[in-house]
């Protein structure tokens, strides 16, 4: 179901933009959404977040020119895969590299950052003095919200699904407030959180995914160590923004009161949304250019990005594999 290359390219378009790709990360695809979007195809493109050089510009295309170092993110409805070692992509869809950013880098932090930065300034304002607690903070997405809360000013709680996850984070710098280690099952994240805020709640919750009936209903034993929605809305400080990923997040009217009497907020984070509509353009590409690939080159402030050692071409079936398998503990990234 998905396409690795294509052999030959169409004219460039008025508005395209024909980019030699460096490095392309690989994630997640979400054939429930475009399914639902009517763009499920037989045949999917892999690869969406790419790196790379520009070739050859239409005749329209203002922002850039030939040998411009480009990184974006390929639309939704692309027929392009970002693993040909050519694509087209509207000017619209990529930003200037900095040179101080590799090439994997680049591809491999664009989508994180987009998310985070969704997430954490405007499905919820974060600034200082506020608490948030990041789910699965050693993840690639985890990653990226956590040092971007701390670089707001924010005092940051995570969970961590392992012992390795655990020293990962303990090792960040500024270091994370709380690691909240929930590997073993005998952890409560909302007591964890409710003791190191004064039993005040946390502002800001980015889930990564929660348990939405009681435990003999779950089955994986990832979801055994995600936390109960209950423990969420407990753990909420009044006024907080619960940002979940969970698509399918039902809650009942004892919820719902509980919210209510907090005065707080459910978002829903679907970093898809700038691409399903081109209203917000604009601000799209600012998130692209000023907050991740800034703050890549940054000295004062510099991501650290999730990164898995580059794989060769050679490699992608077998790390997208593993990629929609969701096995993958670092971001893949495929170099040229």
């Amino acid at each position: 179901y998905v396409c690795l290359s294509q052999e030959n390219l169409p004219p460039t378009g008025d508005y395209d933009v024909k980019v030699q790709v460096r490095a392309c990360a690989l994630s997640w695809i979400d054939t429930k959404l475009l399914s639902e979007v009517k763009l499920k195809k037989e045949l999917l493109p892999v690869g969406r977040e790419i790196s790379g050089v520009v070739l050859e510009v239409g005749r329209k295309v203002s922002f850039f020119q030939p040998d411009d170092e480009v990184a974006g993110i390929l639309p939704l409805d692309s027929e392009e895969s970002g693993l040909c070692e050519v694509v087209l992509v509207h000017e619209h869809y990529l930003v200037h590299k900095p040179e101080k950013v590799c090439w994997v880098e680049a591809a491999g932090t664009v989508r994180d950052g987009v998310r985070a930065y969704t997430a954490l300034h405007y499905l919820s304002q974060v600034s200082p003095g506020k608490t948030v607690l990041v789910m699965d903070g050693a993840s690639p997405f985890g990653t990226i919200a956590v040092q971007l809360a701390q670089h707001r000013g924010a005092k940051v709680i995570s969970t961590a699904y392992s012992l390795e996850d655990k020293q990962y984070l303990e090792r960040l710098r500024p270091a994370v407030a709380r690691v909240i280690d929930v590997s073993n099952g005998k952890i409560d994240v909302a007591e964890s959180c409710l003791e190191e805020t004064g039993g005040l709640g946390v502002d800001i919750v980015v889930d990564a995914g929660v348990k939405l009936y009681s435990a003999e209903d779950e089955s994986t034993s990832k979801s055994q160590l995600l936390p109960h929605k209950h423990d969420i809305i407990t753990l909420l400080g009044v006024g907080g923004n619960w940002i979940t990923t969970e698509r399918n997040l039902q809650l009942d009217p004892p919820d719902s009161h509980s919210l209510f009497l907090k005065g707080a907020t459910v978002s829903f984070l679907n970093e898809e949304i700038w691409n399903l509509s081109n209203i917000e353009q604009g601000k799209y590409l600012y998130i692209l250019s000023m907050i991740i690939l800034t703050n890549l080159s940054d000295i004062l402030f510099c991501f650290r990005p999730q990164l898995d050692e580059p794989i060769p071409l050679y490699e992608a079936k077998v790390s997208m594999e593993i990629v929609q398998k969701n096995q993958a503990r670092k971001r893949q990234v495929i170099q040229f």
